[in-house]
């Protein structure tokens, strides 16, 4: 199996940074997918950051210019640095973890992010 721990978020100022981790654990193999979504309050879970399988990047349209997604293989933990946070960019985000071979899903338990005006 695998587990992801989420760690980062919290408060900031709308124009201010955030950054956000995930750390995979367990058997993880390639190729795999991972990267962050995010959900509001009566809203469905949409896409911010991901690596593909193929190892490129996918954005969100409305982070795009403003977040940045990185990984470390070897500690199988990827980042979201979050600049010039908006009001709008508030909800809880969650890591995604997918692996093709096996095609296993799993998804964190999410870090809250809250911008203020």
């Amino acid at each position: 199996q695998v587990h992801l721990v989420e760690s980062g978020g919290g408060l900031v100022q709308a124009g201010g940074s955030l950054r956000v981790s995930c750390a995979a654990s367990g058997v993880i193999l390639k190729p795999n997918v991972m990267g962050w979504y995010r959900q509001s309050p009566g809203k469905q879970r949409d896409l911010v950051a991901i690596f593909t399988s193929t190892d490129s990047t996918a954005y969100g349209d409305s982070v795009k210019g403003r977040f940045t997604i990185s990984r470390d293989d070897a500690s199988n933990t990827v980042w979201l640095e979050m600049n010039s946070l908006r009001p709008d960019d508030a909800g809880t985000y969650y890591c995604y973890f997918k692996e093709i071979i096996r095609n296993l899903e799993v998804w964190g338990q999410g870090t809250q992010v809250t911008v203020s005006s």
